[in-house]
């Protein structure tokens, strides 16, 4: 097997590497330390959902909405994952699309028009 240091260590201390590259605004490292512990531990919200947001801020589009896609199938009340999904969509050029997710997401914050 092939270590490299993104995939060596615990699934804690990648996950505590992914963290620091994602502060560190080092999105494209961020993903890859996260593709593998997504692969490793596919259930957990957290990890799956900083991919997400690591492809977002990296301009992989595609690959974000594709994560966020599986959160919201799987909590479609994840407050933040629509938000997430509605904005990558946005960025897509999916307005229409984009404006479902938003509103579910304004929602479910409370965030509710006043009529």
């Amino acid at each position: 097997m092939d270590m490299t240091y993104y995939d060596h260590g615990t699934p804690a201390e990648r996950w505590e590497r992914a963290r620091m590259f994602f502060d560190a605004k080092d999105f494209a490292a961020a993903a890859r330390v996260l593709g593998g512990l997504v692969e490793e531990v596919p259930e957990q919200t957290g990890p799956r959902l900083l991919l997400a947001r690591s492809y977002y801020h990296s301009a992989q589009l595609s690959r974000a909405e594709a994560e966020l896609r599986v959160l919201v199938e799987r909590d479609p009340v994840e407050h933040y994952a629509r938000l997430m999904l509605g904005r990558t969509l946005e960025r897509q050029g999916r307005q229409e699309e984009a404006e479902s997710h938003l509103r579910i997401a304004s929602a479910l914050a409370g965030d509710f028009e006043q009529v």
